[in-house]
């Protein structure tokens, strides 16, 4: 019998959080987000399809506390994985893997997910009047 003397795969525990590593996991949950989300969407597709009491049912949930803490989630996950996306095409293209600019396009794709989330939901209430 044989002992086998090869150090063991470091886990995550051994790791420090970095930045990319962060943001690589991010796009891997928002991308799970998407496909949940999607779901929400389908439902509310399939409510206004089959009649005024079915929609208004989904419309009182996506209009609940819970329901808008759902769509501002799965607004950011769009804004965030769209964003990601885009740095992925760079870098795709071959541009943008010095460390520096890792760095600062993934503070950037952070920021500009923050931002458009903001954006649009100060652009829906300002357009649909308010809370409703």
């Amino acid at each position: 019998m044989a002992t086998d003397n090869r150090p063991l795969s470091p886990h995550l525990q051994v790791y420090r959080p970095q930045l990319t590593s962060m943001l690589s996991i991010l796009h891997r949950l928002t991308g799970i987000a998407l496909a949940a989300g999607t779901l929400l969407l389908v439902w509310w597709l399939i409510s206004a399809a089959t009649g005024p009491t079915a929609f208004d049912t989904v419309q009182s949930f996506i209009g609940s506390i819970f329901g808008r803490i759902l769509l501002l989630g799965w607004s950011f996950a769009i804004f965030y994985h769209l964003s990601n996306g885009i740095r992925h095409l760079v870098w795709d293209a071959g541009k943008g893997f010095e460390l520096g600019t890792v760095y600062a396009s993934g503070w950037l794709v952070v920021a500009a997910s923050v931002a458009l989330t903001v954006i649009s939901w100060i652009s829906a209430y300002v357009v649909l009047g308010g809370a409703g």
